[in-house]
């Protein structure tokens, strides 16, 4: 019998033969080696299985699924993680890499020695369609452990994943045994992490040792055309109310409450049809709202809706002396992990969608 690996890497892929290369490659230069890869197609029509098939010939640690019926997005997720072997779970996805040689080894080392932790984090590299680095996310701030409960808080309070996308953290296999929640489809990976952060903590570097990247491919793109974010986020509302009356220290019947609240119901009725789970979730919130409020509520917004776009007019127009400075040229990711001839070198949970009226550029969510 095969011997478990201490690491599941997991690469589910739609449509991404193109980028494949680099997902695999940055894998197999880890200099932590007891790690089986497992590589999920969810029945691409383009080189995928070619590209797959190539890499699983020269490695006996890849194992690799061709679905010949598209599974979805998430469960393509849950479909890697149920065959994971491994006492730690780590996705990379088709379009994204490792950037480190020890990125692996690293996070393995942060979770060995914080048992408290069941997530183990990282900052990560932002890249565009060539492998050049747009920015750096360091979201999380100070390293080392940091209670569970006290980041869904901070989650709340500043409406992102602060925690990040699949690719940038791994995780312990036993206690993600429930699997990603297939009813979310653009806030996916932040409702796990907070199913995973009620009942322990996780385990933070600044250092990026994953790279995430955006193109217009992704299925965050999609998402956010059907406007999939706010009921979602509504429902994570409802789902972890204490947590997040907490998270905004507000008083439960004050107006300040009653406003926000009212924000994430009206906007998803506003931009999408409500599902019966975001019904439930409406239910669940409108009895601190009450009907009355509601309405008081919304003259309120219609009132203040003038100013704010105004505001967000303002804040978008050039100030003085900066038109025409040329934008600094990214650099391209180098590392050894990635170097090879020819190569070339995801609602986070949404904001408040009050604030996104506001004019918050929010980068995209990971979700593939």
């Amino acid at each position: 019998m095969t011997p478990r690996p201490k690491v599941s890497v997991l690469i589910p892929t739609y449509e991404y033969g193109r980028f494949l290369p680099e997902a695999i490659e940055s894998v197999l230069a880890q200099d932590f080696r007891d790690f089986e890869l497992l590589i999920s197609d969810d029945g691409s029509r383009d080189e995928s299985a070619a590209v797959i098939r190539r890499y699983a010939a020269q490695d006996c640690r890849i194992r690799f699924k061709l679905h010949e019926r598209n599974l979805g997005m998430v469960e393509n997720w849950n479909w890697c993680l149920r065959e994971a072997r491994g006492d730690y779970v780590k996705f990379v996805f088709g379009d994204d890499c490792l950037p480190s040689k020890q990125a692996l080894s690293q996070l393995v080392a942060m979770l060995e020695h914080e048992p408290r932790a069941v997530i183990a984090v990282s900052a990560r590299l932002i890249l565009d369609e060539g492998s050049q680095v747009l920015e750096v996310w360091d979201e999380l701030g100070s390293p080392g452990y940091q209670e569970g409960n006290a980041v869904i808080i901070r989650c709340m309070q500043q409406d992102r994943n602060l925690v990040g996308e699949p690719s940038a953290v791994l995780f312990r296999r036993v206690q993600a045994a429930r699997g990603f929640d297939p009813t979310f489809r653009q806030v996916v990976d932040q409702e796990m992490w907070f199913h995973l952060l009620e009942s322990a903590g996780l385990v933070y570097t600044a250092e990026p040792l994953c790279a995430f990247r955006r193109h217009p491919a992704q299925q965050t793109v999609a998402n956010q055309k059907q406007q999939l974010a706010s009921g979602e986020v509504m429902r994570i509302v409802a789902r972890y109310f204490n947590l997040f009356a907490a998270s905004v220290g507000l008083k439960p019947n004050s107006f300040a409450m009653r406003l926000r609240l009212f924000r994430h119901i009206y906007y998803a009725r506003k931009d999408c049809s409500l599902t019966a789970l975001a019904g439930i979730a409406e239910a669940t919130l409108m009895p601190h709202v009450t009907r009355r409020w509601y309405y008081v509520c919304w003259a309120v917004h219609r009132m203040t809706k003038p100013f704010i776009n105004l505001r967000r007019f303002l804040a978008g127009r050039p100030r003085p002396g900066t038109a025409g400075r040329a934008a600094a040229s990214p650099a391209t990711v180098r590392t050894a992990a990635l170097r090879r001839p020819e190569a070339p070198g995801g609602a986070l949970a949404p904001a408040t969608i009050g604030s996104l009226r506001e004019g918050q550029v929010l980068p995209a969510e990971s979700n593939r």
